[in-house]
């Protein structure tokens, strides 16, 4: 008996329920308009830590590039005080700790059958540099369009996330194989 209760508590607990999940990210963000004055995003905080990085390699070009002075503001601002960085750093912090305390931290790679782990770490790493260019162009990070455009009645973060969401569906057909 002792050992069955033992085994309980380390198996995992069940996710939360969708609808309770997304009332506490909607209050979030609601929160992140109060307090902050803007909604969430994430792309913004890896641009002000490339915009540090920059910055450390190559002040002078850093200073004269209106990207990277954007973030750098007159040369005193730290951009990696920016709140967006706090805020994806508590992202990671947070999941972290909600996977710690309903027991699902483990070491895996996610992946197809065919697949080495090194082959699914090239296209996750690939994929990521993409989704990050894409972030840049389309002005915004997945989260910041759809949860903050789409918060406020943006028509183009709306037309965004239809259209991932259909691209995804058709581009799903062609890479289903890879998962069976």
């Amino acid at each position: 008996m002792e050992n069955e209760i033992k085994k309980d508590s380390k198996s995992p607990k069940p996710y939360w329920n969708p609808y309770l999940a997304g009332l506490g990210l909607g209050l979030v963000l609601l929160a992140s308009f109060v307090i902050m004055g803007r909604g969430l995003g994430a792309s913004g905080a890896m641009s002000s830590a490339v915009a540090a990085g920059v910055s450390v390699v190559a002040p002078g070009h850093a200073m004269s590039n209106e990207f990277y002075k954007e973030y750098l503001g007159d040369g005193t601002k730290n951009p990696l005080k920016d709140w967006l960085v706090f805020e994806v750093i508590g992202v990671f912090v947070g999941g972290f700790l909600s996977g710690t305390f309903s027991h699902r931290i483990k070491r895996s790679v996610e992946k197809g059958p065919q697949y080495t782990d090194k082959k699914r770490f090239v296209f996750a790493f690939v994929g990521g540099i993409l989704m990050g260019f894409g972030a840049k162009l389309g002005r915004g990070c997945t989260s910041g369009q759809a949860l903050t455009g789409g918060s406020m009645l943006n028509l183009g973060s709306w037309a965004f996330m239809l259209c991932v969401f259909a691209g995804a569906y058709a581009f799903a057909y062609f890479v289903r194989r890879q998962w069976l």
